[in-house]
């Protein structure tokens, strides 16, 4: 945790070939025989940042199972949101904090603890794949399975990258959200103009703007974009006290949308503005604005083609354009959601660990944000039965200030992998 190892290009790209390195090291010292650095090449043609894959055969008629997890982290942030510093691992109250505590250098570890447990006693081949570069969309993940298919082939694949219900009561992920973000720009003048002089026939652009994304939801705050799906409801809850909590939700905010909230983040679609590009008020003039923007991401339910959920956004955005201002939609990311099968012979033994290591039986829950690169790992292993796990809990915070994971959880974690990996020996 203490390289900075964040993948954003804004940073120094240094810390994540060291984390690479680091990587190697832990897992050169768990005993496993073969170790590589690999990179892949981006659609671009740069090169991709550096992923760690670490191989042990399986015994003769023994499934392979793989491994995965990424040692690249978010920025930082504001370092005073902090309550400590963001790359010195410190520990209080049972929680280790730090950025990548959580997400996902505990799912290094998970992985790392498992085969330290077991040592020289798997029954299983297991190939460890530990990405560095999924905080920035993995944009090499497609080229990387290309060309290392062979080395990455698995019966099983357990993807160290979710969370858990609550501290105490572990979960299985069994749907994830996809994504579809877009950039719309509303254009009215080709250039600024006195505010006194043309204000009031002419609107500026950010008020059309504003407008414009109003239309996105009903008043209820449900997503009202004609032609985006929702899955079925959840079969738990969410406590919406625990809720406000967990998401900070300021005092008198009230909750959007209808249905269970676990709908609301898991299987329905959900709209979010992530940013605008305006004047700032600092540089503010008394000028009609002529051109505003802003970048939306829509999540979207299991179940939704992407290309057809961006379609259907677009239609709206352009049909709903205010006092006829030009509106211009650029595409940007599309990521495809996840529905796991809930009962594979995979899934049963996840289940049976993972109830001997917490003591209680796992919750299926879904998780509202997105992992695509699952689409494209049974894209190129259609048979592998993919397991979704995780060292998070509600108050983790990945990607925000004070990220933390629970040592005793991840304590938990590493226990109920190494019994998966031995009741899947024991399958065979």
């Amino acid at each position: 945790m203490r390289i900075p190892s964040v993948s954003n290009a804004a940073f120094e790209q240094v810390y994540v070939d060291a984390s690479a390195t680091a990587v190697a090291d832990l897992l050169r010292a768990v005993g496993m025989p073969d170790i590589q650095i690999l990179r892949a090449t981006r659609p671009d043609g740069r090169e991709g940042a550096p992923a760690v894959v670490a191989r042990r055969p399986a015994p003769a008629g023994a499934a392979t199972v793989l491994l995965y997890a990424h040692h690249d982290v978010q920025p930082p942030g504001d370092e005073e949101d902090w309550d400590t510093v963001p790359f010195e691992p410190t520990e209080r109250d049972g929680r280790l904090y730090g950025r990548g505590a959580a997400d996902d250098k505990a799912g290094v570890i998970a992985h790392i603890g498992a085969l330290r447990v077991l040592g020289d006693s798997l029954g299983v081949g297991v190939t460890v794949f530990v990405e560095g570069e999924e905080e920035i969309g993995s944009p090499t993940f497609g080229a990387f399975l290309a060309t290392y298919t062979e080395l990455l082939t698995a019966d099983v694949i357990v993807v160290a990258d979710s969370s858990n219900w609550r501290v105490g009561v572990p979960g299985l992920t069994t749907s994830l959200r996809g994504l579809v973000d877009l950039e719309v720009e509303v254009a009215v003048l080709e250039h600024a103009v006195h505010s006194g002089m043309f204000g009031g026939p002419v609107l500026d652009a950010l008020t059309l703007l504003s407008r414009l994304i109003a239309t996105l939801h009903d008043d209820a705050g449900d997503v009202a974009v004609a032609g985006l799906v929702s899955a079925p409801d959840p079969m738990v809850d969410y406590d919406e006290t625990e809720l406000r909590t967990d998401a900070a939700l300021v005092d008198g905010a009230r909750l959007a949308g209808t249905g269970p909230l676990t709908a609301r983040m898991w299987t329905r679609p959900a709209l979010a503005v992530v940013g605008i590009d305006a004047p700032s008020v600092a540089r503010a003039s008394n000028t009609v604005t002529p051109r505003a923007s802003a970048k939306l991401s829509l999540r979207i339910a299991p179940g939704q083609d992407p290309t057809a959920a961006f379609e259907a956004l677009r239609t709206h955005l352009v049909d709903h354009a205010p006092f006829g201002a030009r509106v211009t939609v650029t595409p940007g990311e599309l990521g495809r959601p996840f529905q796991a099968p809930a009962d594979s012979e995979a899934m049963r033994a996840a289940r049976w660990a993972f109830e001997q290591a917490w003591g209680t039986s796992p919750v299926d829950i879904g998780i509202g944000g997105s992992i695509p690169f699952i689409a494209d790992l049974l894209d190129v292993f259609p048979d592998a039965s993919i397991l979704v796990t995780g060292v998070e809990d509600p108050d983790s915070r990945a990607h925000g200030a004070n990220e933390s994971v629970h040592l005793g959880e991840l304590e938990k974690v590493v226990l109920a992998e190494a019994l998966l990996l031995t009741r899947l020996a024991d399958q065979q």
